[in-house]
């Protein structure tokens, strides 16, 4: 599919004022056999009055290739294209090799803006054309794709599951006794509050006369009244079996965490996604609202959080608002796309209340100590504007030198700063207000905690010193000061902790025993069948409440499959709602004795740096959640991945379609035997549409119907799924 853009804001200001506005075509070229490197292509017409033309692509090397042209990277994934050749008024074709080859649609190059010799922002027109052609022909995608047959044989797999029954939902109840008779929805309904040991447990009981919801709690009256209604009435059709339906969580933490600092989702977008994960009885939202990218929440006192950490743009200096990272238009006050926006003070507090009536406990973070370039840059701002250095995150003359994962090397707080604890203090007592004027609980507050580089503070004379008097060594030394600090002022709080598993890798037994009493629960992300490298199971021994949050089944925002077409990241592999399905906590973290923590349960990850969109994280999250659900809920097995792919076919994504949802769609599989050509859907009722002249196939190209003979014509064979409103990337089978 080509995509085409040009940038509103920006592009109604220059025509206002008669600018012609540069084009941009943007392609990746076919690689030779004998080189894994790929090269893009930049072909730009009007840039004549352009000093450079901005764009944004995950962070790579890269160099142009034609002797005069340059790209640079201004920031971590901002890059500068110029050329001589602009003011000649011609047509330029710049063409760039990446250090690194480009495998899929969110590796291409997005965000263009141009700059003129004034330093002044102007739009940009441009074009990305399809990558399937060039991504197909590079050996290490040959290496690193699934072949049309080998989808060919899934999908005749999992196209035999059993087709669901009417009380076959997700995730699954653990016992159905259907009765004789029908409840019709609009029956007269009875609740009643129990006694149980499971807080979430509840009974369901339909009868001709109407139905009964017995649970322990309110929010399980609450949450089997949301089962019936938009689970089991609505899918089918308002008319019931009679049965009496006993349900209950394995885990009391279902969650999912949600990035809104790297691109920004609005508070109507963010209610629309709680409302569909609280259909999945999942019940905690675990909000990433702070970042080296973004600071999406305002603080009212400190006002530079939002005005600086909320919007960015063209900068060189980040003085008044961040570098454009992963998208934008280049200005700081564009309101299209994600780059810029928060959540005020009153849209929080109304965002909670709307949570806690879905059932769903909302956890925010403020990462920390790293991570924290926003925050950074803001609090440098207030010194600058008002000479207020109280809530200072550095010290001056620190000469630190690192590089941080995601190729930072400015996003660190110095654990020896005192300013660093108050502006900490300062947003967590702000955010609990926020709680209390919510009337909601305040569930605890994660720090982050993650991806301190090496290098951390060896610069800092004062980090140094305090790493002496407590006696401990380096950059883990000093990040496991600022946990022990930062648990004791939440301890003082009563405000549980929340971290990523570094707040508990590697410490001693002193230490754990300060701290895991604050933790409220710790997201161990990395897998391992080594019990010395489980970092799950070290916490548990270590007696921190754990939440499996592992990358290889449960990060959201990785790649259904490898395919240049397919949005997402890779390098935690590829996660589809079956390999989320087979996410068992107890393979995950197989039972310790004597361990004094314990697995408290699951969460999935949506980091945003490929997502553009509502729609996009949609696609991420839906129906891949699906198995992370059914794995919180029961974490014995219950599906089989056959009896679970039709269960999301023909149940779950119509359903996601009557409700407007941009979920993703499976594949077909393609497969050639005896000069006939056989084409195949893991759903029953999905459409299989097709061509053989090596085009793209459209929901208007032919529909398959049937195995057809191979003809000497055919070099290649493209196939989509088209089913309930949507339509699935492109499989090709080239022909031998």
């Amino acid at each position: 599919m080509i995509r085409k853009c040009i940038l509103p804001t920006l592009a109604a200001s220059a025509l206002l004022m008669g600018a012609k506005t540069p084009e941009v075509k943007w392609e990746m070229l076919p690689v030779s056999p004998a080189s894994p490197r790929t090269i893009q292509r930049f072909t730009i017409t009007g840039a004549d009055s352009v000093a450079r033309i901005c764009f944004n692509q995950l962070p790579r090397p890269m160099r142009a290739l034609t002797p005069g042209d340059s790209v640079i990277e201004i920031n971590a994934g901002y890059y500068a294209l110029s050329s001589p050749r602009f003011s000649d008024g011609k047509t330029v074709v710049i063409d760039v090799e990446p250090e690194w080859a480009l495998r899929g649609i969110s590796e291409a190059p997005e965000g263009f803006h141009a700059v003129g010799h004034d330093g002044k922002v102007s739009p940009v027109s441009y074009t990305l054309m399809p990558m399937l052609d060039a991504a197909s022909l590079n050996p290490k995608w040959q290496k690193w794709t699934i072949s049309p047959d080998s989808i060919y044989r899934l999908n005749a797999t999992l196209a035999q599951g059993a087709k669901p029954g009417p009380f076959d939902i997700v995730p699954s109840f653990k016992k159905v006794t259907v009765k004789k008779g029908s409840y019709k929805a609009g029956s007269k309904t009875e609740t009643r509050l129990i006694s149980h040991q499971n807080p979430e447990y509840y009974k369901i009981s339909l009868s001709p006369k109407g139905a009964v919801i017995e649970g322990a709690s309110r929010k399980a009256i609450d949450m089997a009244a949301r089962i019936l209604d938009r689970q089991l009435l609505q899918p089918n059709g308002g008319t019931l079996p009679c049965a009496v339906i006993e349900d209950w969580p394995d885990y009391p933490y279902r969650g999912v965490m949600i990035d809104i600092a790297r691109n920004f989702q609005t508070p109507a977008d963010m209610k629309r996604l709680a409302t569909l994960l609280a259909d999945y009885r999942l019940n905690r939202l675990h909000f990433h609202i702070t970042d080296d990218e973004g600071w999406r929440l305002e603080i009212p006192d400190l006002p530079e959080l939002t005005r600086i950490g909320a919007r960015r743009g063209y900068t060189l200096d980040d003085k008044h608002f961040l570098t454009q990272i992963f998208s934008g238009d280049g200005s700081p006050d564009s309101k299209e796309g994600t780059a810029n926006g928060y959540f005020t003070r009153d849209e929080f507090i109304d965002f909670i209340k709307f949570c806690d009536n879905l059932g769903i406990e909302v956890i925010p973070e403020i990462e920390s100590p790293g991570h924290a370039r926003a925050a950074i840059k803001a609090m440098e701002a207030r010194l600058r504007e008002t000479g207020d250095d109280t809530y200072r995150l550095i010290i001056p003359g620190d000469t630190s030198r690192y590089t941080s994962a995601q190729l930072y090397h400015d996003n660190l707080m110095n654990p020896a700063a005192p300013g660093t604890y108050r502006f900490i203090a300062k947003v967590v007592d702000e955010i609990a207000a926020m709680y209390r004027d919510a009337g909601v609980s305040l569930p605890g507050i994660h720090l982050g905690g993650d991806e301190v580089p090496e290098g951390a503070w060896d610069g800092s004379p004062e980090a140094m010193l305090l790493a002496k008097e407590r006696g401990v060594n380096g950059r883990h030394g000093l990040q496991g000061e600022y946990v022990r600090k930062v648990a004791a002022m939440m301890r003082e709080r009563g405000i549980p902790l929340y971290g990523w598993q570094d707040i508990c890798t590697g410490y001693n037994n002193e230490f754990n025993a300060e701290v895991a009493p604050a933790v409220g629960g710790v997201n161990c992300w990395v897998s391992s069948l080594k019990p010395e490298k489980n970092v799950a199971i070290q916490g548990v021994k270590n007696g921190y409440p754990v939440i499996l949050s592992n990358v290889n089944y449960f990060y959201l925002d990785m790649l259904y499959a490898p395919h240049p077409e397919e949005r997402g990241l890779y390098w935690g592999g590829f996660v589809d709602e079956l390999q989320s399905l087979s996410g068992y906590p107890d393979t995950l973290c197989p039972p310790q004795p004597g361990a004094t923590g314990k697995i408290i349960g699951v969460q999935g990850q949506l980091f945003t740096e490929t997502v553009r969109s509502r729609q996009m994280a949609e696609n991420l999250i839906f129906p891949k959640v699906a198995g992370l659900a059914e794995r919180g809920w029961n974490g014995t097995p219950t599906y089989s991945k056959e009896d679970f792919n039709m269960l999301i076919g023909q149940k779950e994504l119509p359903r996601l379609h009557k409700q407007g949802v941009a979920f993703h769609m499976r594949q077909p599989g393609i497969t050639i035997e005896n000069a006939t050509v056989l084409i195949n859907s893991p759903y029953p009722d999905a459409e299989i549409r097709y061509t053989t002249d090596g085009s793209a196939p459209t929901t208007e190209s032919a529909l398959y119907t049937g195995p057809f003979p191979l003809t000497k014509e055919m070099r290649t064979v493209n196939a989509i799924l088209v089913k309930d409103g949507r339509h699935s990337v492109v499989t090709r089978k080239v022909v031998e």
